[in-house]
């Protein structure tokens, strides 16, 4: 059985810094990636990594801030966030993405103050 859980969620003041884990039981070797999602809006994609980790991919608002990368040892991808920004306030999700469908965490919090 596939789980996914984050971690590394919290309050840091604007120009801060954070960083995000999923540690992955079950599957592991597949594309990745992170996602944030506010109330009453869709949830957007923020960064993608390959199952090697030699590919990424960035949503603009946020690249040159954060970096996206994985551990294939000890299954586990993270989201390093830095220089954030009030409006990079969301629920964190990342995502394992086999061919058949993805399978989600249950979401991390992060506030930024401003």
């Amino acid at each position: 059985q596939v789980q996914l859980v984050e971690s590394g969620g919290g309050l840091v003041q604007a120009g801060g810094s954070l960083r995000l884990s999923c540690a992955v039981s079950g599957r592991f070797l597949y594309d990745m990636g992170w996602y944030r999602q506010a109330p009453g809006k869709e949830r957007e994609r923020v960064a993608t990594i390959s199952t090697k980790g030699d590919r990424t991919t960035y949503t603009n608002s946020v690249r040159g801030r954060f970096t996206i990368s994985r551990n294939n040892a000890n299954n586990t991808v993270y989201l390093q966030m830095n220089r954030l920004k009030a409006e990079d306030t969301d629920i964190y999700y990342c995502k394992l993405d086999p061919p058949e469908g993805g399978f989600w965490g249950q979401g991390t919090q992060v506030t930024v103050s401003s």
